[in-house]
C-alpha cells in the first residue's frame, strides 16, 4: 500500500506517522519538541528518517511536514516558538522522497475540509496553547496578501488589557488559549501572556500548576476562581468570533485544538454568548473539529501527498 511520512511540529509535541491516500492513520508516534532552532531541526529530520524506513507492505511515496509560523512552500520563513529564521525545507530532511512543507494551522484546515467538518465558508480555529485560524472562502483556503491571514488569536477583544507575547494587549489569545486559562488560573486570574507569538504559532513555556482542562473540570465543580477564568475565556472568544462572523459570514466554525476537548463545555455557551452579540443576524453554526487532535497530522499527510503527485 502507498503512504506518505507526515509531520506536525508543535510547541510541545511532534506528531509523525504513516497516513494512507484516504486518511487512514496507519502508524502515529509522539516526541517530545525539545528547545532549541536547531533541535527541533534535527528531531524532525530523525522523526522522517525513522518514517521512511521499508515496512512489509508499505510504501512510502512522500513527505509532508506541518510546521507553526511564518511559513511558504520552500522555507520555514519565522517561528518565535523555536528561534528559527530561513530554514530551508532541504534542512528537515534528507531522505530520498519528495518533500511539502506547509503551514500547521492552515494545512490542519485543509484536512477538516477533505476528511472532516468542511465547508465552502468555514473558519477552522484550532484552540491549544496559542490560538490561530485557517479561512475557508467559497471553498479555498485563504491565506492574504502576505500568507497572514487567520491570525485570530491576535485581535484585541479588552482594549488596554492583558498584554500579549506579540506586543499588544487585550489580544483574544491573551483571555482563551490553552496557556492563557491554565496561567491565569494559577495566578488568580490576571498575568500578561506570554505563549502566544505574533505569528499566532504555539509557543511553550507554561509554567506548572492546572492545565486548561483542569480549569474546565474545577469549573464544573464548583471552584469560583476557575469558573470566573473559564467564563471569561468563553466570553472573548465570543466576541472576536462575532467581529468574524460580521465581516465574513461563515457557515460554519470549527473548534478545534485541545480545549475543544472540553464538549459542551465550551461549546454550549459559546454559541449562546455569540447568539446573543449577533442580534440582527442568526450565528453560524459552531461545532468541535471532527478530526480532533489529529487534524494537523491529516493536514501534513496532505502535503505529503501533493509532493508525491
Amino acid at each position: 500500500m502507498d503512504c506518505v511520512v507526515a509531520v506536525d511540529v508543535g510547541g510541545t509535541t511532534i506528531k509523525g506517522g504513516l497516513v494512507a491516500r484516504d486518511g487512514t492513520i496507519l502508524q502515529l508516534e509522539r516526541r517530545d519538541t525539545p528547545r532549541g532552532a536547531d533541535r527541533v531541526i534535527a528531531a524532525v529530520s530523525a522523526f522522517v528518517a525513522d518514517l521512511s524506513r521499508p515496512r512489509p507492505g508499505l510504501r512510502q511515496v512522500g513527505v509532508g511536514l506541518a510546521v507553526p509560523g511564518l511559513v511558504t512552500p520552500t522555507h520555514a520563513v519565522f517561528s518565535a516558538a523555536f528561534g528559527w529564521r530561513d530554514v530551508p525545507v532541504a534542512s528537515f530532511t534528507d531522505v530520498d522522497l519528495p518533500v511539502a512543507l506547509g503551514h500547521d494551522v492552515r494545512s490542519a484546515g485543509e484536512a477538516e475540509m477533505a476528511y472532516g467538518a468542511g465547508g465552502d465558508d468555514v473558519l477552522f480555529l484550532p484552540i491549544g496553547t496559542g490560538i490561530a485560524g485557517a479561512v475557508v472562502l467559497s471553498g479555498s483556503l485563504y491565506g492574504g496578501a502576505g500568507g497572514w491571514a487567520g491570525q485570530i488569536g491576535h485581535i484585541p477583544v479588552r482594549p488596554d488589557g492583558l498584554a500579549c507575547g506579540c506586543g499588544q494587549r487585550g489580544c483574544l489569545a491573551a483571555y482563551a488559549s490553552g496557556g492563557a486559562i491554565a496561567t491565569r488560573y494559577a495566578s488568580g486570574g490576571a498575568i500578561a501572556m506570554r505563549y502566544a507569538s505574533g505569528t499566532g504559532e504555539e509557543v511553550p513555556g507554561r509554567g506548572p500548576g492546572a492545565t486548561a482542562r483542569d480549569v474546565v473540570r474545577r469549573a464544573a465543580s464548583g471552584d469560583a476562581r476557575a469558573a470566573e477564568v473559564w467564563s471569561s475565556a468563553v466570553d472573548a472568544l465570543a466576541l472576536a468570533l462575532a467581529t468574524y462572523t460580521l465581516l465574513l459570514d461563515p457557515a460554519r466554525i470549527v473548534i478545534g485544538g485541545g480545549v475543544s476537548l472540553a464538549g459542551d463545555a465550551l461549546l454550549v455557551p459559546l454559541r449562546e454568548r455569540l447568539a446573543a452579540r449577533l442580534a440582527f443576524r442568526r450565528a453560524p453554526e459552531v461545532v468541535a473539529s471532527t478530526l480532533g487532535v489529529d487534524a494537523g497530522l491529516l493536514g501534513a499527510a496532505l502535503l505529503g501527498w501533493r509532493s508525491a503527485a
